[in-house]
């Protein structure tokens, strides 16, 4: 017995060995390539930046290649090299997402670093290791096959002549800025070379004396290296396609949401028109989503056939491998999170907890709702009335009032809302969805009402099944008595018998459970600090504030969850999420012939006032 473990230890280690020695032969995995690839192609990026800031290492053993090499090929190896150093940097991103265009670059800038580190620092290992990392390129160029930006390459095309034309308007302003400086009178053409040579750091034909040439050569690589960069920026910056749901699209979620809109209570905002859409094989489920910075988001559960959601699923994730995007999502309920997780590999994470207020066991009795109730009597004695009625059995002229108001009474610049919004007010196709209205009751002499009559806040809920509805935004006029929202909830809610509604969905609380464990007597000291930083973050994104605005209606809560791939992808998918909310606008030209998304606040974060 022991002589056949002895045998069996003997013939493990050199199995485990040649195992070993086979996969450093074979390389690493083709999926785990353009990974790699990116790390070396930083690596080479620092040591060719390296090569063009700091002076050559006097005591290199190819020093002597110096004195046969000509002169100047010193200062147009460091240009050279510093050049394709910061590339290789700003090309390692694309490298890491599969980008062909960053393929493409980067191996023809690898060969033109090999040389500009050979003649400028006759450095043995500039050269092999830009070569050996040109060879995995070229052997594992299938590995990179995401789709580009179709729009990104005439962005970088434009930005190119502009950004190219100012810098030479600007250099040639430079370069003539200091005439008791310039050796002679050189002519314009002189000076356009320089200008064009200083662009890509190279010394040019003018003479300057003093430090005016540095300081000469210094802007022009500036404005050189700065028109590099935007260009390059544009040209492999994440897709932003103009995502938007077509008729027959909306359509068919239409479709699937009268069939399964029960299920899910964020289902009608899948109907958002500045959303893309994937369906499933068979057309039973379907997947609503918006690319942002890179993460593709989608938002809620799948809408459909629950046995069909793993088909949609499929296609969601084969549309984020093609294009190299970050896969997400925003808010989907516990069993969507146990189907993402299952069908994908990914991981949930609580994000927070909806509201949900079953009618029947509403009440305004009792003494947990005293001050909602003292809140809704005062506001009734301060002369406001309430309306609850469909969309459908609106008059025109009074939606368009409703919609200006609402308009007008947002409290950003910016539009609000991706995941848990609807994002318009009074469509034609949006009948079923649900107005309360607060108006103020004219005084006896007549006094005047305000830019927008007697309107004073509004609620919009969307249908949520055919016995539901979900909070879509919450408006108020600023001058207006406060607790309007709380009045306009609870008349909802006194309504929802007559309109055949048996649950509401109101506010989304994030972090909802935190906060209340927090609170509580014998939480421990991480909990407490956990719940402290909340707090101090509910200045700005009124984390607490919507808890215990939620909490006054005695709902029960239901945990919303976000699905990512990596514990890295977080801080890129909570960025990218809170673009596509509205809490963080970025600058970016509008594209004619694409209506701008028309959201509001989230409905489920909307904005409270006291």
């Amino acid at each position: 017995m022991f002589v056949r473990i002895d045998a069996r230890n003997r013939g493990a280690v050199p199995g485990r060995l040649g195992r070993v020695v086979r996969g450093a032969v074979r390389g690493p995995r083709p999926e785990s390539v353009p990974a790699w690839i990116a790390r070396a192609g930083l690596l080479v990026g620092l040591l060719d930046v390296a090569a063009g800031v700091f002076p050559r290492f006097r005591h290199s053993r190819m020093h002597a290649l110096a004195q046969v090499l000509p002169g100047t090929l010193g200062p147009y190896a460091a240009a050279l090299a510093l050049s394709c150093g910061v590339l290789l940097l700003l090309l390692a991103h694309g490298l890491r997402r599969r980008k062909r265009r960053a393929w493409r670059a980067t191996v023809v800038l690898l060969p033109l670093g090999a040389c500009a580190q050979f003649a400028y620092r006759h450095s043995l290992a500039g050269v092999v290791i830009p070569l050996a990392l040109l060879w995995l390129l070229v052997r594992h160029r299938g590995e990179f096959d995401a789709l580009p930006d179709p729009r990104s390459r005439w962005r970088a095309l434009a930005n190119l002549v502009v950004m190219g034309a100012g810098s030479l308007l600007l250099g040639l302003a430079i370069v003539s800025a200091h005439p008791d400086k310039l050796a002679g009178d050189p002519s314009l053409a002189d000076r356009l070379a320089h200008v064009l040579y200083g662009l890509f750091g190279v010394d040019g034909p003018l003479d300057y004396t003093g430090r005016t040439s540095s300081t000469v050569a210094f802007s022009l690589g500036a404005l050189g290296m700065l028109t590099a960069l935007t260009t390059i920026y544009f040209a492999l910056r994440p897709e932003h396609p103009a995502a938007g749901l077509t008729e027959d699209d909306e359509a068919r979620l239409r479709a699937l949401l009268e069939r399964h809109g029960a299920r899910d209570s964020l289902g009608h905002f899948a109907l958002r028109r500045d959303k893309a859409v994937v369906f499933s094989p068979s057309g039973k489920a379907a997947v609503c989503y918006r690319v942002v910075s890179g993460v593709m988001l989608a938002g809620g559960d799948p809408v459909g056939d629950v046995e069909a959601w793993p088909g949609a699923i499929e296609r969601f994730m084969d549309e984020a491998r093609a294009h190299s995007w970050t896969p997400a999502v925003m808010g989907c309920s516990e069993t969507g999170g146990e189907v993402w997780t299952r069908e994908t590999g990914l991981d949930a994470l609580e994000l927070g907890d909806e509201a949900v207020v079953d009618v029947a066991d509403f009440s305004l009795a009792g003494r947990p709702m005293r001050n909602v109730r003292q809140m809704v009597k005062r506001i009734e004695r301060a002369g406001y009335e309430t309306r609850v009625r469909r969309v459908r059995d609106l008059s025109p002229a009074e939606l368009d009032r409703i919609r200006r108001a609402a308009d007008a009474w947002r409290g950003t610049d910016t539009e609000r809302g991706f995941s848990m919004a609807l994002g318009r007010i009074g469509d034609s196709a949006d009948g079923d969805c649900l107005i309360a209205t607060a108006h103020k009751v004219p005084d006896a002499d007549g006094g005047p009402q305000g830019p927008h009559g007697d309107l004073k806040a509004v609620l919009h809920f969307v249908p949520w099944g055919p016995d539901g509805v979900s909070l879509d935004l919450m408006r108020r006029d600023r001058a207006a008595d406060p607790g309007m929202n709380e009045l306009l909830i609870v008349t909802a809610l006194q309504a929802a018998p007559r309109h055949g509604i048996a649950r509401v969905s109101l506010n989304f609380a994030m972090f909802r459970s935190a906060l209340a464990r927090g609170e509580k007597i014998g939480a421990g000291p991480v909990l407490r600090a956990w719940r402290g930083l909340l707090v101090f973050l509910s200045r700005w994104f009124q984390i607490e504030s919507l808890y215990k605005f939620n909490a006054k209606f005695r709902p029960r809560w239901e945990p919303r969850f976000v699905v990512y791939g990596s514990p890295r992808d977080l801080p890129r998918i909570g960025w990218a999420a809170m673009q596509a909310e509205g809490f963080i606008t970025l600058p970016r030209p509008r594209r004619p012939g694409i209506h701008p998304c028309d959201a509001r606040h989230p409905p489920h974060s909307p904005t409270l006032e006291a």
